[in-house]
Formats: C-alpha cells, structure tokens, sequence
C-alpha cells in the first residue's frame, strides 16, 4: 500500500505530513492480534487523516498521509530503529512481529517505509514549501503508564530547529490551551520524519500531537482544524517577518 497523497497547488508553501494517518493491514502480513486493536492508539494516531486532508484542503498545501499501520511498519522511526516493526506496543504483544526475518524486515522497509519517504522528498523538490507541519495524535492515558497525566490538549514536538514551534506554542497558549512543550513526547527523542525532511534542509517545522479524545468526530476534526489553520498562518507570518 503506497502512501495517501493530497495534490494540493504546485505554488503551495506548506506541506502537511501524516506518519500515523491508517490502520492497514496489507495482505499477506499477519499481526496475530484481535482486529479491535486495529482502532486504537497502538495502531493508528485517531483522527489524524481527517485533520491532516482537512488542513490540506483549507491550505490548498500538499499532503503525504501513511498508507499502512504503524504496526505494520512505524513510518517515524529510523529504518535500524529497534522499534521500527513494534513486537509490544502499550501492552499489547503483536505476535506476528515478535520474530521476524531479516528479509521480511526489508521488504516492508522497501515497500511501506521507503516509498513514504520518497513521497515526501519529491513534493519538497518540487515545491517552494517553507513550513512542513506534521500531525499527529496521542492517546489521553497509556495503559502501561497509568500513573502519568496526560493533560495537555496540544503538543508541539522540535528537536534541534524550534523557530516554528515556539510561534506556535505562544499562540495556543494566547488561545487558552494547555500546550505541551516536546509533551506528551520529545521530538529530541523522536522526531525521524522531521529530521530527515525538514532540519536536514533547514526548513522550519511543526510537529503537531493532538490529544485523540479532542478528535471524536467530525465537528471536533473540524475546530482543530481551524486552530491548527491558524497557528499555521501565524507561523508563516512570524518566519517571514524575521
């Protein structure tokens, strides 16, 4: 399964990236786990798909939405990352993956994870983008952590480059929103498709983590996805202006 891409207008400045966007499971591979799994957090980042398209159309900006799951292959981690095909995730115990061939580690790499990437690449040859925004979702409480809050709404995630993340985290708190800095994760610790498409270009970049029970349906997919519109103008704003 290739990779879901938004066209969007070939004088776009923004490229929307989705690394969690489906819970595919192409044919042929056999996860050994009960198909409700399939909908929640360990397999897919909820509500990511239709943000992601929501802010491609509003932008008319380019997208690259994974195509598989991220237990089929995870799309953000390197492709040595020892958690690149997870064998436990929060919990859960993915028997299908638990001993996996070299060989057929290479051929999702091939197949899923390079083509991904490739995507990617080839929109930011072709366009005069400025801000890549990644988008992400995270789960309200992991089952393997309960003694950990998770209260933030949003979270931006940066490694070495936070030009557009500090913009950002400036207006959503001006907004009223509790804002996770490098919460609920750390982009210094993981933050592969940003570094290798945006700070090894020296591009500026937001990674988005929206909190998954604020992407219910439709009308909640659709007010995220005028502050993300927002915040994503008021970034352009404030990079263009320095």
């Amino acid at each position: 399964m290739h990779p879901q891409l938004v066209t969007g207008a070939q004088d776009a400045h923004v490229l929307i990236v989705a690394d969690h966007a489906s819970n595919a499971v192409p044919t042929g591979i056999s996860l050994g786990i009960d198909e409700y799994l399939l909908d929640l957090h360990i397999a897919v980042d909820i509500g990511t798909a239709a943000l992601a398209r929501g802010l491609a159309r509003a932008l008319d900006a380019p997208a690259v939405l994974a195509g598989v799951s991220r237990l089929v292959i995870d799309l953000n981690r390197e492709p040595e990352a020892a958690g690149l095909i997870p064998a436990v995730s929060d919990g859960h115990i993915i028997p299908g993956n638990s001993v996996l061939p070299p060989a057929e580690r290479e051929r999702r790499v091939a197949a899923f994870h390079s083509p991904y990437h490739q995507a990617i690449s080839a929109l930011l040859d072709e366009r005069p983008i400025e801000l890549v925004v990644a988008v992400h979702s995270f789960t309200p409480q992991l089952a393997t952590r309960l003694q950990e809050a998770r209260p933030w709404q949003v979270g931006l995630l940066h490694n070495r480059d936070d030009r557009a993340a500090r913009v950002a985290i400036a207006h959503l708190r001006g907004l009223g929103l509790i804002v996770g800095d490098n919460e609920p994760y750390s982009g210094v610790q993981l933050n592969y498709t940003m570094n290798r498409h945006a700070e090894a270009r020296g591009l500026p970049y937001l990674g988005f983590e929206v909190r998954q029970d604020l992407l219910v349906d439709n009308t909640a997919v659709d007010d995220w996805r005028k502050i993300l519109s927002e915040t994503i103008g008021e970034v352009l704003s404030s990079l263009r202006a320095a």
